[in-house]
């Protein structure tokens, strides 16, 4: 049974960017129309299938969702953080009766929703596009959760981290969005020899959540064509079940840095 209390933070922080459109939803979709119209209308048709039969704008989608849904999840969590820090409201919350693993979680959940959400509408942007079916639906929903919270998670050390706002900017845009863009968004790890799979593509964790993402979307992941012939059929499994772990320990070191009251009472 959820509390009074976490549904009440939940809220608050769901409301926060929905009460907010134009800033929140709408820049995505606006650079995600230029993405696809640049990419693949315009360059598409002139550009080889990455993959066999599958078409240059199709193969954008599940990148650019992957791209849209983290850098929204850790932006929201890291600024909320951040914000509230800085004009110190975050000291109601930790005074509140609420347990620190109910506080993360809500931070966590709110920004995930956001995530999602922007996810969601890149996807329905890329249909008026192209023809988009879902092949592996379960697959693709449980893999855009994790990943949606995982990055929540890390905003919120970002946030926790950060000593003024061009730290959250260098963060998501510096850091975050150049490791997507290298992270098989453009291109498949097919076109690359073995020696740049495995010791440049495969070493980027974005690697991982971009093919997860495709694999559920359009059935065709990248990790079955490189990973070694014994465990091939199930690399896509492997990946989201260690990108699951990943996201349980990074919301633990969460909490474990509101209990200890890191970069909260300064």
């Amino acid at each position: 049974m959820l509390s009074v209390g976490f549904r009440a933070l939940f809220r608050r922080e769901l409301l926060r960017f929905i009460r907010r459109p134009k800033n929140t939803f709408m820049p995505p979709a606006i650079t995600n129309v230029l993405y696809f119209a640049v990419f693949g209308l315009i360059l598409g048709g002139r550009i080889d299938e990455p993959v066999e039969g599958i078409g240059y704008i199709l193969f954008l989608v599940p990148g650019l969702v992957v791209l849209g849904t983290i850098s929204n999840a850790f932006e929201n969590a890291s600024f909320s953080i951040f914000h509230g820090r800085w004009n110190e409201y975050i000291h109601e919350t930790l005074t509140s009766p609420l347990s620190y693993a109910e506080m993360v979680v809500a931070y966590v959940g709110a920004s995930a929703v956001r995530g999602l959400i922007v996810g969601v509408i890149i996807a329905v942007i890329g249909r008026l596009f192209v023809p988009i079916s879902i092949e592996h639906g379960l697959f693709l929903v449980a893999t855009m959760i994790v990943i949606a919270s995982l990055f929540a998670g890390f905003g919120i050390i970002g946030g926790l981290v950060a000593r003024d706002f061009d730290d959250l900017t260098v963060m998501n845009q510096f850091i975050l969005r150049p490791l997507v863009f290298f992270g098989a968004v453009f291109y498949s790890l097919e076109m690359f020899d073995q020696a740049w799979q495995v010791q440049v593509s495969l070493l980027n964790p974005m690697v991982y959540m971009v093919d997860s993402v495709r694999y559920g979307l359009l059935g065709h992941s990248d990790m079955i064509s490189v990973a070694p012939t014994a465990y091939a059929e199930f690399a896509p499994y492997a990946s989201l079940g260690i990108l699951t772990l990943l996201t349980v320990v990074v919301i633990a070191i969460d909490v474990y840095l509101f209990k200890i009251g890191y970069g909260l009472t300064d």
